[in-house]
């Protein structure tokens, strides 16, 4: 029985999330991988550390994914500090949250700078990238957006993206959606439901 079925069983009802809970939404069968959703079902990318990362890596673990690139003002550093909260108000199960974070931005976030980044936050947290091919694919797939916005020169432009996050269960499905300042305590909650550490 997938972890779904047991949080059913547990709790007698569909758990309540805080986020959108978007489980099997655009499944193809109801037996579907557990009805996962039928995008987003994977990352693929090089990790800061050289490392292909797929998201079976992290079984066991409730996975945190969201887009951004190091050199935006606010929306990115506010988002991975709230996961980085998150993880903290979880205590000891802080150890089975895995934050990722996707640059979109490969051109300027190198490997080292990415490290340097996700150092500021959680030293546990990894960044992913891919060259421009890959990344637009696993955009398309996680149906987010990003677009270069030109500045007064070559180097200083932005990215304009999508800012929410998703969440995985332990079983390596996308269950919830996370709106843009939801709030650490929100992703604390859901992530304790689908560790099955609720009530």
């Amino acid at each position: 029985m997938g972890i779904a079925g047991l949080i059913g069983a547990c709790s007698g009802e569909k758990a309540q999330f805080r986020g959108v809970d978007i489980t099997g939404i655009g499944a193809t069968q109801a037996n579907d991988a557990q009805n996962a959703p039928n995008f987003a079902r994977d990352l693929g990318l090089t990790d800061h550390n050289g490392q292909v990362r797929p998201i079976q890596d992290f079984a066991g673990k409730v996975v945190i994914v969201f887009f951004g690139y190091t050199q935006c003002p606010d929306v990115c550093p506010t988002s991975l500090q709230e996961l980085a909260q998150a993880k903290q108000l979880l205590g000891r199960d802080g150890e089975r949250m895995q934050g990722i974070f996707v640059t979109v931005d490969p051109e300027r976030d190198t490997p080292e700078v990415l490290k340097a980044y996700m150092a500021n936050f959680d030293p546990g947290f990894l960044a992913l990238r891919g060259t421009p091919e890959q990344l637009a694919q696993v955009a398309r797939d996680f149906k987010i957006y990003y677009k270069k916005a030109e500045g007064k020169t070559p180097t200083s432009y932005t990215m304009d993206h999508s800012a929410g996050s998703y969440m995985y269960d332990p079983a390596g499905h996308l269950r919830i959606y996370h709106r843009y300042g939801s709030g650490a305590q929100a992703l604390a909650a859901d992530a304790k439901i689908l560790l099955g550490k609720a009530g």
